[in-house]
């Protein structure tokens, strides 16, 4: 992403700072748990305080974007005229995409592999949303909003696509490298933050209908 990806564009460091911050929040929980021998790790109310801490820096940027109002209305899928104004709300929605997003990925990596490949469907997706979203031409021909910049995600997107496919490779039985929850919140939050800035938040959870399910059935049984 660094090496591809237009540096100038406010959405690359945003998605950028929420994978890294994200990942840091895993890494903590990873450490304790595997290097300080803590089976507890990070409480859930520390991993929510962090989450949401870094989720609201992220919502409150992306809202004081100078096209501000273009960037908060809610899209449904496949109604072209039909969106619903969020206003100042939309920081507090973009972080429950963002925070949600990310617990339901770690929750999904349950089971080797079973995380990784919807990400790289779902990150493929959004890459090419992105793309379209960032294209003058395309958007108004499909008749999506135009969002200035966001088709430097489709770099991010990719790299993840493409990281995830070599994750994969290892992550093969006998696992060589497992995901953890460094990987796991990292990669959710990335896809909540692409979602939010290409206004694809109701796609992402169609799309990443498995994560929604693996949340669902986490919290009906606790």
């Amino acid at each position: 992403t660094l090496l591809w990806a237009d540096l100038r564009s406010l959405f690359v460091w945003v998605v950028l700072g929420v994978t890294l911050g994200y990942g840091l929040i895993g890494f903590a929980d990873d450490y304790r748990k595997l290097v300080l021998r803590d089976p507890k790790g990070l409480s859930a109310r520390q991993k929510l305080f962090w989450q949401l801490l870094i989720a609201i820096i992220a919502g409150v940027l992306l809202y004081r974007q100078t096209d501000a109002q273009q960037s908060t209305p809610l899209l449904i899928p496949y109604m072209k005229d039909i969106s619903i104004p969020l206003g100042w709300l939309f920081v507090p929605f973009a972080c429950l995409v963002i925070v949600g997003s990310s617990n339901a990925v770690n929750l999904t990596d349950g089971l080797d592999g079973l995380a990784i490949m919807p990400t790289v469907l779902v990150g493929g997706a959004l890459g090419v949303f992105a793309w379209v979203a960032g294209n003058t031409i395309f958007s108004r021909y499909l008749g999506i909003p135009y969002i200035a910049g966001a088709g430097e995600l489709f770099v991010f997107c990719a790299a993840m696509a493409g990281a995830g496919l070599g994750f994969l490779w290892f992550n093969t039985y006998p696992a060589q490298v497992f995901m953890g929850d460094v990987g796991a919140l990292a990669l959710g939050g990335a896809l909540g933050v692409v979602a939010v800035i290409t206004k694809n938040e109701i796609l992402l959870a169609l799309c990443g209908l498995i994560f929604v399910v693996e949340a669902l059935s986490v919290m009906i049984q606790v």
